[in-house]
């Protein structure tokens, strides 16, 4: 049984300010333009803070920004220091710094062209290193640090990704490490297992509705995760103060079979 309740007429009310970890907050994201990122970019956004996407492509960071009201925007390549530190070079604090830049190296060690397999290090150890040092003390105090392995680093397998294999499980050793010689600031590493964003189509080709097909069947779920899951995950790295130097395998159980 429903029942109608008379109310007084009411004026319209402001949305309370978030009361979040991240209300008020300098979040950058690194590969915040598309899948994970963008995605995390967001939320952290919804959850009160001020977020600054960047990509490699300048008009795309600054149509996500204009999109979605982000904070700010900027371009850089990850492989060029120079370009990163001019990215940064505006912003007078970073609280949440998030590294999820990279494209998927694939190439066998006996074929492939050594410069293309430099790139995997290149896009991921390196980056990092630069880019904290680009912010130096301009990283806040008590910030936290999110990077990204992924699968690869736990399960590699034949098929021209032991180097991208090997620069994944780096990100985890150098989140560790980090950890310790950033202390206080928090150091974590995001293991995505599959997760349904361009960077998977872009890799695959063709050939991806036939594989993601074979995957699903295989997987413990019987389905891709979603950029949505996996930028709920950064949020939650850079949201609990209590996590650090951990890796956090969002796969689904892929890990398993």
């Amino acid at each position: 049984m429903s029942q109608t309740l008379s109310r007084s007429p009411t004026v319209a009310q402001p949305a309370p300010a978030p009361s979040s970890a991240l209300a008020g907050r300098v979040v950058v994201i690194f590969g915040g333009t598309s899948g994970i990122g963008l995605s995390a970019a967001i939320q952290a956004k919804a959850a009160g803070a001020q977020v600054t996407v960047i990509g490699f492509e300048p008009d795309r960071a600054e149509a996500a920004a204009a999109e979605h009201g982000f904070a700010g925007w900027r371009a850089a390549d990850v492989t060029r220091p120079e370009t990163i530190e001019t990215a940064l070079a505006s912003i007078p604090q970073v609280d949440h710094l998030v590294l999820l830049a990279g494209s998927f190296v694939v190439g066998k060690v006996l074929e492939a062209d050594v410069s293309r397999l430099h790139r995997a290090f290149d896009e991921r150890v390196w980056a990092a290193v630069h880019t904290l040092r680009a912010l130096g003390d301009r990283l806040a105090g008590d910030a936290s640090i999110t990077f990204v392995s992924g699968a690869l680093a736990d399960r590699p397998n034949a098929y021209g990704t032991a180097v991208l294999a090997a620069a994944s499980a780096a990100m985890e050793a150098l989140a560790r490490g980090l950890a310790l010689e950033l202390a206080p600031r928090r150091v974590n590493t995001l293991s995505p297992g599959p997760i349904d964003t361009p960077l998977l189509g872009k890799a695959l080709g063709e050939g991806r509705d036939a594989y993601v097909a074979g995957l699903k069947a295989n997987l413990p779920l019987h389905r891709l995760g979603t950029p949505e899951e996996a930028g709920a995950a950064v949020v939650f790295l850079m949201s609990n103060g209590w996590i650090n130097g951990a890796t956090l395998h969002l796969d689904g159980g892929s890990r398993l079979v």
